[in-house]
């Protein structure tokens, strides 16, 4: 038997009174899943947003504050046009039915990266979303589209430089995660073992869990074996 804190609990079972505050996903596989199975790689994104809503509803039910999930990074414009536009409509789809969800369900919205090249429908959803979250309290969705790491980091030098301020917390403050405790996990299912410039200045301290499990194919079992391996890690921050 292992204890976490004063509830005891079996070896390989999540402690759900010590779960981690944030927990951030780079969301890799949908692709290879699809081609896998002969299917195009449209039907591969499509099935990891349905993987993403199971995923979001759980960590939300367990109790997880944050969820910040990679959904399109600054590189991906480079992918063939039908692809990009198949992940855009179905963000847009995603969103159409998630602001009928969003107060009833109590899980808050907000998106890391520029908006501005988006379409003006998607645009609209976002303000949206953003304007409901600001009526209550609830976990916390972050949504990274068309976002970056280095351009984070980019833009909040810049604000920095502009204002004259340049500690740790006025820089951590100008990122889009400002006001956001920063990810006490990254998971990276599919195989790969690299960030792929996400939340680069974030991840600082973040334990870093890597699977080969693709990303259409996580369950709630693998978000629950990723807590276990999180809770047996012991994390000292630079310290002893």
């Amino acid at each position: 038997m292992g204890l976490f804190g004063k509830t005891k609990i079996k070896a390989g079972e999540v402690d759900f009174n010590n779960l981690p505050r944030h927990i951030a996903i780079i969301m890799d596989g949908n692709g290879r899943w699809a081609k896998k199975r002969g299917l195009p790689r449209t039907a591969g994104h499509a099935r990891g947003a349905e993987t993403f809503r199971t995923v979001a509803t759980y960590c939300k039910d367990i109790g997880i504050e944050y969820l910040t999930i990679y959904a399109f990074s600054t590189e991906n414009w480079k992918r063939p046009a039908d692809e990009v536009s198949a992940i855009m409509g179905l963000l847009e789809k995603y969103l159409f039915e998630a602001i009928d969800r969003m107060e009833r369900d109590r899980v808050k919205m907000k998106f890391f990266g520029d908006t501005a090249p988006l379409s003006p429908k998607l645009r609209a959803l976002i303000e949206r979303t953003n304007e409901i979250s600001t009526r209550y309290e609830g976990c916390q969705v972050n949504i990274c589209l068309n976002y970056g790491g280095r351009d984070d980091i980019l833009r909040a030098a810049k604000g920095c430089a502009e204002n004259g301020d340049f500690s740790e917390q006025a820089f951590s403050e100008r990122l889009w995660s400002g006001g956001i405790p920063d990810p006490d996990m990254i998971i990276r299912p599919g195989g790969e073992m690299r960030l792929s410039n996400f939340l680069l200045w974030q991840a600082a301290y973040a334990e870093l869990y890597f699977t080969d499990t693709l990303w259409p194919d996580f369950t709630k079992s693998e978000i629950n074996r990723a807590i276990v391996w999180f809770q047996q890690r012991e994390r000292r921050f630079g310290g002893i």
